[in-house]
């Protein structure tokens, strides 16, 4: 299991970098402690991803931990993207770490 969620981390990462959405400078530390679902009320869905979501789910593989098994991380992508027809891709990946992990694939 871990290898195909390894996979789908890494190419979110990529499709992240190819839309040109990955930064260099994190948020602020203020909006990395926002408590809201996704940081929502203080940063980008693709900000959450990349300087939340993707770290929190390496440092759960590193250490061979228990990974998420009920996620929903499509329907918030789907939501903030809508209309957006170059984010599909990037939707369509985050779908199916959903399944994979909620093992519905």
């Amino acid at each position: 299991m871990s290898l195909y969620t390894e996979k789908q981390l890494r190419l979110i990462e990529a499709e992240l970098k190819r839309l040109q959405l990955w930064q260099d400078e994190p948020p602020s530390v203020e909006a990395m402690a926002d408590p809201t679902p996704f940081a929502c009320e203080s940063m980008a869905f693709e900000q959450w991803l990349q300087f939340i979501f993707l770290p929190k789910m390496g440092e759960i593989m590193a250490v061979n931990g228990t990974l998420p098994s009920q996620i929903a991380l499509g329907p918030m992508a789907e939501y903030v993207w809508q209309g957006r027809g170059e984010m599909q891709a990037l939707i369509n990946i985050i779908n199916q770490l959903d399944e994979h992990l909620s093992g519905s694939n």
